[in-house]
């Protein structure tokens, strides 16, 4: 048995039940797995929240930062 990953995108719990029951006539063992939220540990929450609540003024654009390299090294 190899198991696949499978999204459905349904707009109604009949729609559900269709396909749990299309998946039992064609004998195909399922499970539907529940929606897990994300979870962050409170050191990764802390460190996002400096992120968010630092300077911007000390952050340099990519694509500007490319160019002054490219500029620099004359590439």
């Amino acid at each position: 048995m190899q198991p696949i990953n499978i999204t459905a995108y349904t707009e109604d719990p009949s729609q559900i039940e269709a396909v749990k029951a299309f998946l039992k006539s064609l004998k195909i063992k399922f499970e539907i797995a529940a929606n897990k939220p994300f979870t962050l540990s409170s050191e990764q929450q802390k460190i996002l929240d400096n992120q968010l609540n630092s300077d911007k003024s000390q952050y340099s654009n990519a694509a500007t930062l490319y160019s002054d390299l490219k500029k620099k090294y004359e590439l």
